[in-house]
């Protein structure tokens, strides 16, 4: 089905929406958020995370668990709430789930976990944000050689999604892509792959639009390439898509990712990130100079245009080191505290990467132990992300 008839076709369908909705700015303001991480968005038990292939493999229902995370349960975002997060992004791979690759149909059964867990968010006055998160044949092939298909299958995909969620209420939110990007190069694209992420972009805004119901006017979230920022903010490499006639920027976001400074972050070079701690040890030449002048930046770019602005995954991941370990955590408290503070202010909504990892290095994301009935284990970050949201 060619996409102008997909989208004539869900439009006819379309019913009508209440004025209740909020604008992407609203949706955004003064939220902090966190990650579902390593839990819908897992390959199938004994799959390949990096296949392309679409289809239902065996027990792929269970692949909430395939990456070693206990099955989610109501606790769990009961406990999310109660920690002081007011909203949650639910990461999700689709492509293990699907019925008939020709129309991306969903499995039933896994589109009601995924509505399950939203539901529990919501019994919670979480605002929601699902998205397509890790489906490979999508990410990984941002090339003109698929450029068309993969457009008719995200088309398709969206459309059965959209539909299923088109009467939630509007504190749930969609973002169609994650983070494209051609297999292990996270550097700079080149200009094909800057081009169908735009064009990804678009689709899932015509279609999303086109299942009417809520989804006429709720927040969307669109992407820049492999979410790095830098390949939005010049030499207009992000183009933003045009929505349905009438809602003009005002009901979509700009996504990106913040794992900034990654040697601070993400790959544990430095033990030290701001000012006040140059001191203690050898720290980042990232500072809050730096962190506030790109999000400056990011507002005067997007959020000047009336586009709403969310930083679906940040994070620092933990490391110990023998005599500085105490200083060390009191460090990512403070780089907690200041990087929700500074977006706060600018009405950019964050959304903390916890993936249940602890430990020292990299990819040690974890705040809550949800091995342990959600248990907050890293109690130096939390502290820094609520400080710097009461703030």
């Amino acid at each position: 089905m060619k996409l102008k008839t997909l989208f004539f076709v869900c439009a006819m369908t379309a019913t009508a929406t209440s004025n209740a909705q909020p604008t992407a700015k609203e949706w955004n303001a003064g939220v902090v958020g966190w990650n579902l991480g390593n839990q819908l968005e897992c390959s199938a038990p004994g799959q390949d995370g990096e296949s392309m292939l679409i289809g239902m493999p065996d027990n792929s229902i269970k692949a909430e668990t395939a990456w070693g995370n206990p099955i989610v349960t109501k606790k769990t975002m009961k406990a999310v709430k109660e920690a002081g997060f007011n909203a949650v992004r639910i990461p999700v791979r689709w492509q293990c789930h699907i019925t008939n690759p020709m129309a991306m149909s969903i499995d039933k059964a896994w589109l009601q976990r995924v509505k399950t867990i939203v539901d529990w968010c919501l019994q919670n006055d979480l605002k929601v944000i699902i998205n397509t998160h890790h489906d490979k044949w999508l990410e990984g092939r941002p090339t003109n050689q698929y450029k068309e298909e993969n457009n008719q299958k995200l088309a398709l995909l969206w459309m059965n999604i959209a539909s299923e969620f088109a009467n939630y209420d509007y504190r749930v939110a969609f973002a169609g892509t994650n983070e494209v990007h051609i297999k292990d190069n996270w550097g700079k694209p080149e200009a094909e792959n800057l081009a169908v992420q735009n064009s990804y972009n678009q689709t899932f805004i015509d279609v999303v639009r086109a299942t009417g119901g809520n989804n006429a006017k709720r927040h969307l979230i669109v992407q820049t390439y492999v979410c790095n920022p830098d390949f939005g903010l010049y030499n207009g490499d992000f183009i933003i898509p045009t929505d349905a006639e009438g809602n003009g920027n005002n009901y979509m976001s700009v996504e990106f990712h913040y794992y900034t400074p990654w040697d601070y972050a993400g790959e544990c070079k430095f033990n030290y990130w701001g000012e006040p701690y140059k001191q203690k040890g050898e720290a980042s030449p990232n500072d809050e100079k730096t962190m506030t002048e790109f999000l400056n930046r990011v507002v005067s770019t997007w959020g000047d245009k009336g586009l709403g602005l969310v930083m679906g995954e940040w994070g620092v991941t933990d490391r110990q080191k023998a005599g500085q370990t105490d200083v060390i955590r009191e460090n990512m408290t403070y780089f907690c505290r200041t990087l929700v503070s500074e977006t706060k202010k600018r009405g950019i909504s964050t959304f903390v990467w916890d993936n249940n990892a602890f430990g020292s290095g990299q990819e040690k994301f974890g705040i809550f132990d949800r091995h342990a009935g959600m248990r907050v284990k890293n109690t130096w970050v939390l502290k820094g992300i609520m400080e710097g949201k009461s703030e």
